[in-house]
């Protein structure tokens, strides 16, 4: 076998990842529909917020509920940098920027790099603090990140507008855009698994033990996660507010927080595949029944589901999963190689390990487990 396709078979989960995604992008331009084109933009935005959640959670194994607050960071800051072409109108919905943004409306792509250096920023700053912590206190401790980002973004009227929205956003995120930063992320998140800083954080998150005695830095690793994982979801928030064009508060709290995980959780938390998987299959599934509530004729009859059912069907989804299928729909792999087996792949690197004895070495050592 040539050295070009071992290459291609040591990066097949980033490239046949990258390829389904230019899949959809290709078909939903040749559809024409500006529904599909708003649903799949949507997907492509929520595959770069949940890759990112990937990039801390399925190395780690730490699960974390604080992520989306780096969405709103990342949101705002990409609305402070690109709203209102008229500085009086920027002043209205946050008198209290400085006047280099508020006299002054910068392009798409400052924004979306603001948004990213700013988000992980704040994630250097707080993860210096929260990564010390395992197990559920570290799970509780982004919790109160959350509930604390939220609270603040609602109540800074002279940056957030408070409860209220910004609005004059400009609006240059389309499919095209999406899939295209859907796809940055997925390679950078490959890229940083297979790394050096990849390998050990998930051999921390295996056996802390054994990876303290090789002189592994598990903190510094999972710093270095939260940072970077921080920094793509505040990409995302980006994504989200030149897509909508208007931004609140409420967007980013419990909602996205519970719909971001479960798609995590469903797709499979160990694997770059599940995350991408799980956005596409509850995205599909989301829009099946958001339009069986609103009403479908089949035959003269209209069918249609009660409220609310689309939550209710999710939870569903999530409690199966979790008991028949605890590692998601795939498994904690990688897509596989599809043109035979050949020798061992580098994706093997990837697969959740089976349960083991962790209770046993908690016990010998006195030390929590670590990870969910």
């Amino acid at each position: 076998m040539s050295e070009v396709t071992n290459r291609i078979r040591e990066h097949w989960p980033a490239i046949g990842l990258s390829i389904v995604l230019g899949l959809v992008w290709a078909i939903t331009a040749l559809s024409g529909s500006d529904e599909i084109q708003q649903i799949v933009t949507e997907m492509m935005i929520r595959i770069v917020v949940v890759v990112g959640l990937y990039i801390f959670i399925g190395n780690s194994g730490l699960l974390s509920f604080g992520h989306i607050s780096f969405m709103a960071i990342g949101a705002y800051a990409h609305a402070w940098f690109t709203c209102c072409t008229l500085p009086m109108v920027k002043q209205l919905y946050a008198p209290g920027l400085p006047a280099i943004l508020i006299d002054n409306s910068y392009p798409f792509w400052v924004g979306v790099a603001s948004a990213a250096l700013l988000s992980g920023g704040v994630a250097l700053v707080v993860g210096a603090v929260l990564m010390r912590l395992s197990g559920i206190a570290a799970s509780i401790a982004t919790f109160a990140l959350l509930s604390i980002t939220f609270s603040v973004y609602i109540n800074w009227d002279s940056m957030t507008g408070g409860a209220s929205s910004i609005s004059n956003i400009p609006v240059d995120v389309g499919p095209g855009v999406a899939s295209g930063f859907a796809i940055a992320i997925v390679c950078i998140a490959f890229v940083y698994a297979t790394s050096r800083y990849g390998l050990m954080l998930r051999a921390s998150r295996d056996d802390a033990v054994a990876a303290r005695s090789v002189a592994v830095n598990i903190y510094l690793m999972r710093l270095i996660a939260f940072v970077l994982s921080a920094a793509c979801v505040g990409v995302g928030g980006a994504l989200y507010a030149s897509f909508l064009g208007t931004l609140g508060v409420n967007e980013f709290y419990l909602a996205t927080t519970f719909l971001t995980l479960a798609m995590l959780i469903v797709g499979g938390v160990g694997s770059l595949s599940g995350a991408v998987i799980g956005v596409l299959f509850l995205t599909m599934l989301t829009e099946i029944l958001r339009h069986a509530e609103a009403g479908v004729t089949l035959a003269n009859v209209t069918v249609q589901l009660p409220k609310g059912f689309q939550e209710v069907c999710l939870g569903i989804i999530m409690v199966a999963i979790l008991i028949y299928r605890p590692s998601g729909l795939t498994n904690g792999r990688e897509i596989p190689w599809p043109f035979g087996l050949g020798r061992v792949q580098r994706t093997s690197l990837f697969r959740v390990p089976a349960a083991r004895s962790h209770d046993a070495h908690a016990q010998r050592t006195g030390e929590g487990i670590e990870g969910p």
